[in-house]
């Protein structure tokens, strides 16, 4: 079986064509003609994936896909809906869906859809931030944090922090700097590495934490809890 699936669909015409093609897709299909009886099923074995009409006899698929999230549902989240305005396509992701299909739609397209949902699910998804001590830079949102404060940094405070952050604990020099946390041509000023470590330590510092970037005499700096 290529996963386990609930269908939430009150139509029964609609329902009973789903589950079909799903079956012989070689999908382990279980469906729920409401809110109700889709709770049961998930709260009897969580599915790999829900594919959600919007309109239910008792309640509403969007409040579910809401209801489900909140509950720490990971499991993706398809929504089936005659609804086709942009509005309504908007309402449907926002509320955790992770696709939207509109009917009347083919099964090719379905099954399509449904695979690559579950092959995103099943997908090792790599953690890109960096992490030292209190602190947390996250490359893809272009975020760095220090415990609970955010730090507001420039594009090259940003990439020098990225850089520190690699190579923890490793006494880097200033020819290490230049050439790693940006292009040694944009780089005028002779004392550009001190300059800009000076910045980024006032950021980093600016609420009394304790220092973290250290100046190494005569070898460069070195990101690290202790004092050298």
């Amino acid at each position: 079986m290529e996963g386990r699936l609930l269908v939430v669909e009150d139509d029964p015409q609609v329902r009973s064509m789903v589950v079909r093609t799903l079956r012989y897709e070689g999908f382990d299909v279980v469906a729920a003609p409401d809110v109700a009886a889709a709770l049961a099923e998930i709260r009897h074995t969580p599915p790999d994936a829900v594919l959600l009409d919007l309109l239910l006899p008792d309640g509403d698929g969007v409040d579910l896909c809401r209801r489900l999230r909140a509950g720490g549902a990971r499991y993706p989240i398809l929504m089936l809906t005659a609804r086709d305005g942009v509005s309504d396509r908007i309402q449907g992701l926002d509320s955790g869906a992770d696709d939207y299909v509109v009917k009347p739609f083919s099964s090719s397209e379905l099954v399509a859809r449904v695979r690559a949902l579950l092959r995103r699910a099943r997908t090792p998804q790599r953690d890109t931030r960096l992490r030292f001590s209190d602190l947390e830079l996250d490359p893809d949102a272009h975020e760095a944090r220090r415990g609970d404060r955010s730090l507001d940094l420039t594009r090259r405070e940003f990439e020098l922090l990225a850089f520190f952050l690699k190579r923890p604990r490793t006494v880097l020099s200033r020819a290490d700097v230049l050439t790693g946390a940006w292009d040694y041509g944009a780089v005028v000023e002779t004392n550009a590495v001190e300059v800009y470590v000076g910045y980024l330590r006032r950021k980093l510092e600016e609420e009394g934490e304790p220092r973290l970037i250290w100046t190494v005499r005569g070898a460069g700096y070195v990101l690290r809890e202790e004092t050298p």
